[in-house]
């Protein structure tokens, strides 16, 4: 490191028209970090397969492939001659339960007044019971189908697919007019936030690393933060290196199964150091500097060698620097443009 980005180069830079933003030098918390190949994957368990629960005819999809759906949102529309008979039983008993128990009450009447047999008495409640269980059962059943018994005014063939969570539709597994049977897989969904993260680990490493470890992964110029989960027992085939699995808790649109993404893993011992911004760094004249305010001049600004102890995805850990000092924490090439500039001779 030269003798000159040793010690504060006392350089005015007169910086105009831009708004510099300034930060302190605090303590961070450091563990440490390797680079890791990884890909995004998804376990078994995080598809579901739509499956019908009775025999009939698909006649409509409301959902499209790769559409993002609800928990309870409407799938497919399957037309059944069961759905019907059953929803036909179902009127045609309730109305059979009013009929016997107007019966039952007027044989009651009739009981109370000494006008006939406590056995027709009985007769009649044990047919309104028969009738009662029979409605309650195919109440029962037509409620598992998703089908509000209660609202019922005419006999329907209509058995709608709903989403048991919410997801990603994968696919269509049957077309449109074809006929389905009980169990036909209808509709997979991919269900959200169930992406993980595969990365994979130098055996040296192996030991090292936990259940709860944070690993942080580029994907799409967006950093995603991610916790180990399973560290699996067996070494990738491919790449001869220990499977690890972390989970992306948060919400993440347009993940793609399979892509590969670079991964950082963090672990093992917390050291804390004095820390700056990541967007603080700047190199110059083959030195990793940052940009000190002067505190008596207004827009002017002191270049500081520093040198990189270690680095998180946000902060570097760096000595050269006083805890509580002010740095240029971002938009540093502003100041490194006027002082190439004023090398130059060029004062505008």
């Amino acid at each position: 490191m030269s003798k000159i980005l040793f010690t504060v180069l006392a350089l005015s830079i007169s910086i105009f028209g831009a708004d510099i933003p300034i930060s302190k030098v605090k303590l961070h918390s450091f563990s440490k970090s390797v680079a890791l190949n990884a890909k995004v994957v998804q376990l078994e368990n995080a598809q579901q397969s739509i499956t019908s629960l009775v025999s009939g005819h698909l006649e409509k999809y409301y959902v499209k492939p790769a559409q993002s759906v609800k928990k309870g949102q409407k799938i497919a529309l399957i037309e059944s001659i069961i759905v019907s008979k059953m929803s036909a039983n179902y009127l045609s008993l309730k109305k059979q339960l009013e009929a016997t128990s107007k019966n039952y009450e007027a044989v009651k009447n009739l009981y109370d007044r000494g006008m006939t047999s406590l056995q027709e008495l009985n007769n009649q409640s044990i047919k309104r019971s028969e009738i009662s269980a029979k409605l309650n059962s195919l109440y029962s059943q037509l409620e598992t189908l998703g089908i509000n018994a209660s609202s019922l005014t005419k006999a329907t063939a209509n058995f709608i697919l709903y989403a048991h969570s919410g997801g990603i539709v994968a696919a269509l597994l049957k077309p449109l007019h074809s006929s389905i049977t009980i169990n036909d897989l209808v509709v997979s969904i991919i269900k959200e936030q169930a992406y993980y993260i595969e990365s994979y680990l130098p055996i040296e490493y192996a030991t090292k690393v936990s259940i709860g470890d944070k690993i942080v992964v580029d994907y799409n110029d967006k950093k995603i933060i991610t916790h180990i989960t399973q560290i699996m027992p067996k070494l990738d085939a491919i790449t001869q290196r220990v499977v690890i699995l972390s989970s992306v808790n948060e919400k993440e649109e347009h993940l793609f199964i399979d892509s590969y993404v670079k991964s950082t893993l963090y672990f093992g011992k917390v050291f804390t150091y004095k820390a700056i911004k990541k967007t603080a760094l700047s190199f110059f004249n083959n030195e990793w500097v940052v940009f000190t305010p002067k505190s008596n001049v207004q827009d002017s600004y002191d270049i500081k060698a520093i040198k990189i102890i270690t680095q998180d995805e946000g902060y570097i850990a760096v000595d050269g620097l006083k805890l509580g000092e002010k740095y240029v924490s971002a938009k540093s090439y502003y100041v490194k443009s006027a002082l190439l500039k004023s090398s130059l001779g060029d004062g505008d």
